[in-house]
C-alpha cells in the first residue's frame, strides 16, 4: 500500500503530541511529502520525507497523487478564484515560500494549480530551479515575526530560515538547531565571512558579510539584521551562551 502523501493545506502545524495544548515543533508546507505512521480519530502521526521529522498533525487535506512541476519563490503568493488580479477575486488564502505545485492550466499572467485556485506566474519557478544565492532566500523573511516551530510567512524560527534554503534546493538539512550543529562542518577562523553560520545552544544566525548577520531572533520577535559582535555579546549577557560552532551555509 502506498504510504506517500502530500499536504494540500497552505501549511499546517506539527505538534509534539496529539493535542492543541502540546508544543508546536515544526510545520509542513503545501506539496510537502510525508508518511503516516499511525492514525486516531482526529490526529495523524507523521514522518516528513525531506528530513524524517516525526510529530502529530490534525487531520488535513492531503493526497497520494502529486507531481509538482513548480515551486513558490516569494514569501507568500496570493491565491485568486479567477485569473484576474482584482481584489474581488482574491481569496484570503496564500501559499508560502517553497510550496510545491503542479500546473493545471495557465494564461499570460496566471497559473491554476487547483480548481479555481490561481496564482501569479511571476511568483513561481520550475521545480528543478536552484537558488545558490542564499541571501535572496533569507532576506525574503526580513521582519517576519519570530514563531517557535514556524517555517512560513506566518512566523518562522531561527533553524527553519536556514533549513528552507536547503529545502528549496532539494538538499537535506536537519530541522532543529541541535541536529544542525552536529551535521554542519566545523570551521576555525578569527574573522567571520559571508555565509558563515554561527551556532549557539538552541540558536543559529547567518553572516551576510564580515560585520552583520541575519537571524530569526526571539528577543526581538522577528527576523532582522544585526551587527555580529553586538549579537555575540548580547546573547552571552542575556542568555549566558557562547558560540558552540562556526560553519558555512555553502559547505
Amino acid at each position: 500500500m502506498n504510504n506517500n502523501f502530500f499536504c494540500k493545506n497552505n501549511f499546517i502545524n506539527i505538534y509534539e503530541n496529539p493535542s492543541y495544548i502540546s508544543k508546536i515543533s515544526s510545520q509542513i508546507l503545501y506539496g510537502e511529502k510525508f508518511k503516516i505512521l499511525s492514525k486516531n480519530k482526529n490526529w495523524l502521526k507523521i514522518k516528513t520525507a525531506f528530513d524524517g521529522y516525526i510529530g502529530y498533525i490534525k487531520k488535513i487535506n492531503y493526497t497520494d497523487k502529486h507531481m509538482p512541476t513548480h515551486k513558490i519563490f516569494k514569501i507568500k503568493t496570493s491565491v485568486f478564484k479567477k485569473p484576474i488580479s482584482k481584489k474581488i477575486f482574491q481569496t484570503n488564502f496564500f501559499l508560502p515560500f517553497a510550496s510545491k505545485i503542479s500546473i493545471i492550466q495557465e494564461n499570460k499572467k496566471f497559473i491554476e494549480y487547483e480548481k479555481n485556485k490561481w496564482i501569479k506566474k511571476k511568483d513561481i519557478k520550475k521545480i528543478n530551479h536552484v537558488e545558490k544565492n542564499y541571501l535572496k532566500i533569507l532576506k525574503l523573511f526580513l521582519n517576519t515575526k519570530y514563531t517557535w516551530g514556524g517555517k512560513s510567512y506566518n512566523g518562522i524560527d531561527c533553524s527553519a530560515i536556514v533549513q528552507l534554503f536547503y529545502y528549496y534546493n532539494k538538499k537535506f538539512y536537519p530541522r532543529d538547531t541541535k541536529d544542525q550543529i552536529k551535521y554542519s562542518k566545523n570551521i576555525i577562523r578569527k574573522k567571520f565571512k559571508k555565509g558563515d553560520m554561527i551556532f549557539w545552544k538552541g540558536h543559529v544566525a547567518i553572516c551576510i558579510n564580515s560585520t552583520q548577520l541575519i537571524h530569526a531572533y526571539g528577543p526581538e520577535k522577528k527576523v532582522l539584521i544585526m551587527p555580529i559582535n553586538h549579537t555575540i555579546k548580547r546573547i552571552e549577557k542575556t542568555a549566558n551562551l557562547i558560540i558552540k560552532k562556526i560553519s558555512n551555509i555553502l559547505n
